[in-house]
């Protein structure tokens, strides 16, 4: 599970291709567009800079992208069904090169949506950042889920108990796995050259779900929205260390931001 340094820059630059991609998709994530589309696009784009298209053929898996509008949790499969004014869309999106994993996802707004759901995404993305200002040498995975399914239960909301982060690196899904839940001080303590995907998934309803005959696509039980933000954070100096990061979605979309500052380190370039 540790990394060194080295491998840590590899695995960044995986994840920064995924943060680019998703950059690039952003001005495309609009009404009247198919997530098919979208996934031509992210696989050209992968490939022409220099990577592979991680979750193409993994575990099976169909596609490049996995696109999970409205009441999708994850793992939607790309299809030729327009996207509509007032809708949600996640993107997740992984990319391998050099030997090494990285993964990256966020929710995107179709047009103009109601400002409750706007209130919605940017609680569940904040919920992300809680979760990896945890992510310190000597805390515990425990201590990542507390603070990411408090402040989520605060609003109402739910996390989705079914689906979980993980680690990173040579493999898409290493231990160990990272629950949006959790009691603080329980669980493995978190050591120096971790890599971690932290990735919560969260309801606007209720918390349970359903996994559908395609193998793939979970949905909520209760039909309302879900939101799912993702980063690949590392354990540097024992502080979180972002390897993605969504400035290129934000310069897409001209949204000023800065959540990621506090989660930078000039030794992983």
């Amino acid at each position: 599970m540790i990394k060194t340094i080295e491998e840590i820059i590899l695995i960044k630059k995986s994840a920064l291709l995924a943060s680019k991609t998703l950059g690039m998709l952003a001005k495309e994530v609009k009404p009247g567009i198919n997530t098919l589309y979208l996934d031509h696009l992210a696989e050209n784009f992968i490939r022409d800079h220099g990577g592979i298209p991680a979750f193409l053929g993994l575990y099976d898996y169909p596609n490049t992208l996995c696109v999970s509008p409205n009441h999708q949790v994850v793992h939607g499969i790309p299809n030729q069904e327009s996207l509509c004014d007032g809708d949600i869309l996640s993107i997740d999106c992984g990319v391998y090169m050099n030997g090494f994993y990285g993964e990256h996802a966020y929710t995107f707004e179709v047009g103009r949506v109601a400002n409750n759901v706007k209130k919605f995404l940017n609680r569940s993305k904040k919920s992300l950042y809680i979760g990896i200002s945890k992510c310190i040498e000597g805390n515990f995975i425990g201590d990542i889920g507390y603070s990411i399914q408090s402040y989520i239960e605060s609003y109402g909301y739910s996390i989705v108990k079914d689906l979980v982060g993980h680690g990173l690196g040579k493999k898409m899904h290493e231990d160990p796995q990272i629950p949006n839940f959790g009691i603080k001080g329980k669980g493995l303590k978190l050591e120096e050259g971790f890599v971690l995907s932290i990735e919560p998934m969260v309801n606007r309803g209720d918390p349970e779900v359903v996994f559908h005959d395609d193998g793939w696509t979970v949905t909520t039980l209760d039909n309302d929205l879900s939101a799912h933000f993702e980063h690949n954070v590392a354990i540097v100096d024992g502080y979180p260390c972002l390897l993605s990061t969504y400035r290129y979605i934000y310069q897409e979309l001209n949204i000023q931001s800065i959540e990621e500052e506090p989660f930078q380190n000039e030794k992983i370039n």
